[in-house]
């Protein structure tokens, strides 16, 4: 089957960087789904693997975190899913990835793709869903609402790099599914227009100070920050701006914070990492595919759209070292998607 992978930690500029592979069919078993995949997105992960996360012993890497595409076989303890279902689904970052022709992904981490929309536009929804869902709902602990009942709560959120993946899905289930006020961040206007289109109440400049901006908005104090940029940056401005007993929920890497500045309001710091239950085969794995069967009816029902920022074409070694190139300048807006080999 065709595949595209690395062999060694390479700059994105270097053609061997992401290369094109012919490998064995993956074989079915257990809880195993084989899919045929038709379409898939590109996430920061996919890069920082790529450059921190070599294979050993020469062998090669398949990257990918967000697939769509067709049941073709399942294993023998395969209860959730036949052949000919269409699914979604972001796996499991200690297996191969879906920059493949066929993959292996375990029935519990796996939603039924939304039928109202095309296989790529559904391939930017999984990996960002499961995470914004976490840390809006798990970690930060938002009131979730009935859609079609909507009541306005005192939370007030400060959402942190907008604009990504991850931003432009938290916006639409924050507005969907909370009463929550909802204050942005972006600096350039086509990253402010995309917010305010998916549902940001204010947006404030990150290139400027942001307390005063947020002050200036009489919204009242921040109850709740989603980190999911920049956290190093911006951390103490979180502990200033965030009310007694808030909380910060981050996504990205820090290399030092200083968490002592939590203890004068009693704040608490919350990590969200969405491949947590793959990776230590949880209790509770199939919460994933659950939620990501439930995103799927909030897509139908219309009060979710895709967050396809561009497509790239073909899933080929150029058009993935593309995607990768811009995910790494910091400038993409929404999802990067490639569907057909």
């Amino acid at each position: 089957m065709k595949a595209i992978g690395f062999k060694e930690s390479l700059p994105i500029d270097n053609d061997d960087s992401l290369i094109e592979l012919d490998l064995p069919q993956p074989v079915v078993e257990g809880h195993d789904l084989l899919v045929k995949v038709q379409a898939v997105a590109v996430n920061p992960v996919d890069y920082k693997v790529r450059l921190l996360m070599p294979p050993e012993n020469g062998d090669f890497k398949v990257l990918g975190w967000d697939a769509v595409g067709e049941v073709v076989a399942t294993g023998e303890k395969v209860s959730l899913f036949k052949p000919g279902d269409l699914v979604y689904y972001a796996g499991d970052i200690n297996r191969q990835g879906s920059n493949a022709e066929f993959q292996l992904v375990d029935e519990r981490l796996v939603g039924n793709k939304p039928r109202s929309i095309s296989a790529a536009e559904a391939s930017a929804l999984p990996l960002t869903s499961i995470t914004a869902w976490e840390v809006l709902f798990d970690h930060l602990a938002i009131t979730l609402q009935n859609p079609d009942n909507i009541k306005k709560t005192n939370e007030v959120i400060l959402l942190v790099g907008a604009a990504g993946g991850v931003g432009s899905i938290f916006l639409q289930l924050a507005k969907a599914l909370t009463g929550a006020i909802v204050i942005a961040t972006a600096s350039r206007e086509s990253s402010k227009q995309w917010v305010k289109q998916l549902g940001a109440d204010y947006v404030v400049d990150h290139s400027k100070p942001l307390a005063e901006q947020i002050e200036a908005l009489g919204v009242g104090q921040v109850s709740h920050v989603a980190s999911l940029n920049s956290t190093q940056t911006y951390f103490d401005m979180y502990t200033e701006v965030l009310k007694p007993f808030g909380k910060i929920a981050m996504i990205d890497d820090p290399e030092s914070i200083n968490i002592a500045n939590l203890k004068p309001k009693s704040l608490s710091l919350h990590w969200e990492f969405m491949f947590a239950r793959s990776m230590f085969n949880a209790d509770d794995m199939n919460e994933q595919g659950k939620l990501l069967t439930r995103v799927a009816e909030l897509v139908d029902q219309g009060h979710l759209k895709t967050t396809v920022g561009k497509n790239l074409g073909a899933i080929n070694a150029e058009n993935l070292r593309q995607a990768h190139r811009e995910l790494e300048s910091g400038k993409s807006i929404g999802k990067i998607v490639l569907e057909g080999f």
